[in-house]
């Protein structure tokens, strides 16, 4: 009985996610995103580092969905694509 009193004299602040919520797609803006997603998820057994790249494209589209406030930007490498991010830059030839 005295260890319950003692849980009881401690409070405890609920504190909300380091990211705020993340609002569902109501109107499907970005389901063909997250369709390919979850179908890359399926092929590779649920190995999600295998899908980074739709991972990557799938929160891209709800960033750029700002009318529907989807997600707030965010620059990716603070998401995790840095290294993504690099390949790209690296993929596209110079123009001259």
């Amino acid at each position: 009985m005295s260890t319950a009193m003692n849980f009881s004299n401690k409070s405890f602040t609920p504190r909300p996610p380091d990211k705020g919520a993340f609002p569902l797609d109501h109107f499907g803006e970005c389901s063909a995103f997250k369709e390919r997603f979850m179908e890359c998820l399926r092929q590779s057994g649920y190995e999600s580092a295998a899908c980074r790249q739709s991972a990557m494209a799938y929160l891209e589209c709800r960033m750029d969905r700002r009318v529907g406030q989807l997600m707030a930007n965010e620059p990716l490498e603070k998401l995790g694509f840095k290294d993504l991010i690099n390949e790209k830059s690296e993929e596209k030839p110079e123009k001259s």
